[in-house]
């Protein structure tokens, strides 16, 4: 590893600076308005330091074969923490070598470990998100050569695969569902790995948020406590390229002190940034809107132009169909100028089988490929090292995953190109006009809640299960533990004995927690005619998106829904390719029951609390695939729903109202609902969510508070953070509301700025101007961002 070369223009792999291939891309008929902002990170030398005296020797050697002659210094940083047995996160840019910093001390101690005729005396678990990116790091483990019994275990594992594992693996590869479900129940047949257990990796850690973050949260617990049992106290060593605090997210996720190392010592090459905003069209949405462009039709048109000029390039699309479209109208953009680079570009998605994801890996990273469409798949560690640009279709939601994803162009240390292109959609407009909010700002906090009781109750289960929870606990688990276990020896789930509380069932109690559902029992999703089962959607989103008429994306496979049978939990489903999406609307009310935290903004207030939100999916949407414009709405008989879970609201009093010249009492109602669904869409730059994860509600007088109200809230039982989050920023996040949709260029609102794609009152009424009096008069007595 050595430093990039100084150079006053850095060129990509291609020998062009990135400047001039974003002015190429700019200089195309028709291009000129669409680039709203150019930013550049300069290049960064590498800061080396001298392996750690207690490095296992093969191990430095291999590095050095592979020309890592001497590591960065935060990768010894960490790893020094490490071996001094301290809890340690790593959060430095992306391509800053990570894997070494956790591979030098885990390595080296189970080297140093091992018994005289090769016993296991040193192990340790690692922990990755997606299978994708722990078969990647198997296989860099297996490319360094040393002797280190390596092995998976997921749900590709077979049993003989699982008991070698078991029986021998040193280091283990899992994720954690797995380790919720496989090894922590079974944790007795594993005794002699928990025993030897010394380092957990918990890898891009940032990806742990809301409800999924609370859910691992707990299972670090339960491993804790299994490892203790066992006689074990492992050092957690957890990484990610983008985490706000991450020595308090780190603790947050572990339930203790972590030391953190977040001085980057790696170089960086030069990384030109444009973000770039698709043109208005003729096209018509909701109550005569304008329509742009859509972002994967302007993706596809810069990927081929790019391709065409021999610039290696990754398009992250949000979507597995935006995915296919992306890949496929490229080739045909570029079969046009050069039929024989139609082959060069191809697509990838979650649903293809693993030898396709690792072909294509190898086909982008040899350079075959010259072009990529991909989902967030690609986001995290994966290598595929060497690309010139990316293209980013739509903000991905955090500053983190954007700065993930532009940070896959350039890791050989060249000149990269990063362009994002902004989606109809208020916080993508808001950003490429405000672009200091999201290149000058640091990445978000990442919100999720252990002491969420939904979360914590069915963990509880599967700890009492694994081994029987004591007063003790409460140090892993927190100070709602004791309220939530009397709460479930109260429904029979757990029996209350004088050393501590016993499941009562028989069966797994690791089923309770599904760690990736969104509420509510799985709707099987079946194929007419077949009864095949192809799938399964969480029962609280199914209403919204596997309903009698809804188009399902599966697998990369197109399916229209036929029928929704509530009471037999199965959508029956047939393949049918449509030109049109659909998009299911609901109306909702919403009732306070506990404000827990209150502040005065003059006569205005902002409060925190829970609230249960009644909802009801009324009907849907069909629009047109290629331009968004919308063909019809169709009726809906669906039954409402009620979920508890957390919110933030704000309330104007009517004297600030009477006050506000530029408001009158007819405006009030579209006024507060345009503000709503544009401070819904912006609450994503604050916290580490999808506008899909959170709802909202406003009225020009609520019950509950007797004046204008708008509510904010959670879209998982019990609640995810993000209102939370809401609250702790609302200062910043209504400004940034306010300015979203000030700086729209249309007249009277449209997707970009106060039109919601889920709105069950069809977007209407809504006051773009009355939006921006409301906010005004809300933020005056506002405390500084």
């Amino acid at each position: 590893m050595s430093a990039a070369p100084d150079s006053a223009v850095p060129s990509t792999g291609v020998g062009r600076p990135p400047a001039a291939l974003l002015d190429r891309l700019v200089a195309l008929p028709g291009r000129a308005d669409r680039l709203t902002h150019r930013a550049v990170r300069p290049a960064r030398a590498a800061e080396h330091v001298a392996w750690p005296a207690w490095a296992d020797a093969e191990l430095v050697a291999s590095y050095g074969r592979r020309g890592v002659e001497r590591p960065w210094s935060h990768q010894v940083a960490a790893a020094e923490a490490a071996h001094r047995g301290e809890d340690v996160v790593v959060s430095t840019g992306t391509a800053s070598g990570k894997s070494l910093a956790y591979l030098l001390p885990t390595l080296s101690a189970i080297r140093a470990a091992r018994g005289p005729r090769g016993q296991r005396g040193s192990s340790t678990l690692y922990l990755a998100p997606t299978k994708a990116l722990a078969h990647d790091q198997w296989a860099s483990l297996r490319d360094l050569g040393l002797d280190v019994r390596v092995a998976t275990h997921d749900g590709d594992s077979t049993p003989e695969e699982r008991e070698w594992t078991r029986d021998h693996a040193e280091y283990v590869l899992t994720n954690p569902d797995m380790l919720h479900r496989s090894l922590l129940p079974g944790h007795e047949r594993w005794h002699h790995f928990f025993k030897s257990l010394d380092h957990v990796v918990v890898d891009e850690c940032h990806h742990y948020r809301g409800v999924f973050g609370a859910h691992v949260a707990q299972i670090l617990r339960r491993l804790q406590r299994v490892a203790a049992h066992h006689g074990a106290q492992p050092r957690f060593v957890l990484a990610s390229a983008t985490v706000a605090e991450p020595g308090v997210t780190a603790a947050r996720m572990i339930g203790r002190p972590v030391t953190e190392v977040t001085e980057d010592g790696s170089p960086r090459g030069e990384l030109v940034l444009g973000l770039w905003e698709p043109p208005l069209t003729s096209h018509t949405g909701e109550n005569g809107a304008p329509v742009r462009r859509p972002a994967t039709a302007e993706t596809a048109d810069l990927l081929a132009d790019l391709v065409v000029d021999d610039v290696r390039t990754l398009a992250f699309v949000r979507s597995r169909r935006g995915v296919e479209t992306v890949a496929q109208r490229a080739g045909e953009l570029i079969a046009e100028v050069d039929p024989s680079l139609a082959g060069r570009i191809d697509s990838y998605r979650g649903g293809y089988l693993p030898e396709e994801r690792r072909e294509l890996e190898r086909q982008l990273r040899s350079g075959h490929l010259l072009g990529m469409a991909a989902t967030n798949a690609l986001e995290l560690g994966i290598d595929v090292s060497g690309l010139d640009a990316v293209v980013v279709t739509g903000y991905p939601g955090t500053r983190a995953a954007f700065w993930q994803q532009v940070g896959r162009a350039g890791r050989d240390g060249g000149g990269a190109l990063g362009v994002m292109v902004a989606r109809d959609d208020p916080l993508d407009t808001y950003l490429v006009h405000h672009p200091e909010a999201l290149l000058g700002r640091p990445v978000e906090g990442t919100a999720f809640d252990t002491d969420n009781p939904h979360v914590l109750g069915p963990h509880l289960c599967a700890a009492a299960q694994e081994l029987p929870v004591t007063v003790a606990d409460a140090e892993l688990f927190g100070p709602r533990m004791r309220e939530v276990l009397r709460t479930l020896v109260e429904q029979g789930l757990l029996r209350r004995r004088a050393i501590g509380w016993f499941w009562t069932d028989r069966s797994r109690a690791a089923d309770l927690a599904d760690i990736r559902s969104a509420g509510g029992r799985q709707v099987q999703l079946v194929e007419a005619g077949t009864g095949r089962v192809v799938g399964t959607v969480d029962g609280g989103r199914a209403h919204g998106t596997a309903h009698t008429g809804a188009v399902y994306l599966h697998r990369g496979e197109t399916w229209l829904v036929e029928e929704l049978d509530l009471e037999e939990h199965v959508a029956t489903l047939r393949r049918e390719d449509t030109d049109f999406t659909t998009s299911a609307r609901e109306v909702t009310d919403i009732t306070i029951t506990e404000e827990r935290e209150r502040v005065a903004w003059g006569a205005c207030h902002l409060s925190f609390g829970i609230v249960d939100v009644t909802s009801q999916v009324t009907s849907y949407l069909r629009r047109r695939a290629r331009t968004g414009e919308v063909i019809d709405e169709r009726p809906l008989d669906l039954p409402p729903r009620t979920l508890s879970t957390t919110a933030v609201w704000w309330t104007v009093p009517d004297s600030v109202l009477t006050a506000t010249p530029a408001l009158d009492a007819a405006d009030l109602p579209g006024a507060a609902h345009a503000a709503e669904h544009c401070s819904i869409g912006l609450l994503p730059l604050f916290a580490t969510c999808d506008r899909w994860d959170i709802g909202g509600v406003s009225t020009a007088r609520h019950a509950d508070t007797g004046e204008l109200t708008v509510f904010v809230h959670d879209g998982h039982p019990g609640g995810a953070g993000f209102a939370e989050r809401g609250f702790r920023t609302a200062a910043a996040w209504l400004r940034a509301t306010r300015g979203a949709i000030a700086s729209c260029e249309c007249a009277t609102g449209c997707p970009s700025c106060i039109q919601s794609p889920k709105c069950g009152n069809g977007n209407d009424p809504l006051d773009k101007a009355g939006a921006i009096a409301l906010l005004d008069a809300l933020l005056r007595d506002a405390p500084p961002a």
